[in-house]
Order: structure tokens, then sequence, then C-alpha cells
């Protein structure tokens, strides 16, 4: 397990740790070019509506078209390459500037560099998911996940699509479940 993570922002009241709160653990998501479960169908129907945007416009522009289909396109085109390339690069942005941390309270998510904070009383939780991949990477999700989100299609990287409630894609992410399980049963004891 890794220890207080120096570059988790803190804000000048003092942090967002409580009166009396213990950090035990923080950490990141993965960092770079991430593919999920999703890009089965997301990558290839990428390609499909970029290479036909891309087309249109190429042979739109080469026939000397009026200025409205040429105009018409050009949103097309926008979006193919943002499905094909920008999405990874919005989605591998926000992870950079992401940040968990795991209290004797709380679990705590931080994004934008803590410019958006979201807190979950520890004891509360209303669910607590693991799922693990090869070399003990893995995400913990907390309570009720979206249908998509449940089926592996959540697609990360898209305007205005809502981050799940989850540390993706964390290192030792048996190590950090087992904390956050064992940390809520001794909460809810002491109530």
């Amino acid at each position: 397990m890794t220890g207080p993570n120096p570059a988790t922002p803190q804000p000048a009241s003092g942090g967002p740790l409580l009166p009396g709160e213990t950090l035990l653990w923080s950490g990141q998501p993965l960092q770079g070019l991430v593919f999920g479960s999703a890009e089965k169908f997301l990558l290839p129907f990428s390609l499909l509506w970029g290479g036909f945007a891309f087309f249109w416009n190429a042979t739109v522009w080469a026939m000397g078209a009026p200025l409205l289909f040429k105009l018409f396109g050009l949103p097309f085109l926008v979006v193919g390459i943002y499905m094909i390339f920008g999405r990874f690069i919005v989605d591998s942005r926000r992870r950079a500037r992401t940040h968990y941390a795991v209290t004797d309270q709380r679990v705590l998510i931080s994004e934008g560099n803590g410019a958006n904070i979201r807190s979950f009383p520890i004891e509360a939780l209303p669910a607590l998911e693991m799922v693990e991949t090869a070399g003990g990477q893995g995400s913990i999700l907390f309570g009720q996940q979206s249908m998509t989100a449940q089926m592996g299609m959540q697609a990360r990287g898209w305007p205005g699509v809502a981050t799940p409630a989850e540390f993706f894609r964390i290192e030792n992410v048996r190590q950090v479940y087992e904390l956050i399980r064992k940390t809520a049963e001794a909460r809810r004891k002491k109530s």
C-alpha cells in the first residue's frame, strides 16, 4: 500500500480532511492511454464514423461543392476526430488530475486537482464491489452503478458523462478494498 500522496491537492483551509481524521491510503488511477471493454464497440464505430466523415469532406471539398455542403460535413469530421483520438486525451488528462483517498471516516474522490471533491462516509457506503485485473490492478466501485457500467460499457472521456463513484484502475486493489471493508466494519461497530 502506498502512503499519503504529496501531489494530492490541499485547499488553503488545511486540506479536505476533517478534524481528527486520519489518512489511511491515497493514490491515483492508472495513467496514460487506457482501453476499456467498451472499446470493442466504440473503436470500430469511431473508425467508421471518422472514415466516412473524412471521405465526405475530402470529396465535397475536392469537387468544389457549394459552401453549405462543405460546412455541413465539418461538424461530423470534428466529432469523428474526437471519437478516434480526442476522447483518449480528455480521459488521460482527467485521470492525471484525479486523486483518491481513504481515511478512517470517509472515502474521497478528488477530480480536477481539487476542484470537485466527492466524499462518502465509509460506514454508509451502499455497496462495495471490486474488479481485479492482471498484476493486482483493478477498480473499486461504490454504490449502485449505471446499466452501462454494469455491462462494462462505461465510456470514459465523453463530454457531459459523469464519472462513476469508483477508484478506477488503482494498484494493489485487493489491499485497498480490504482496507475500506475493514475500516467500514470497525466504524459500524463503534456506532
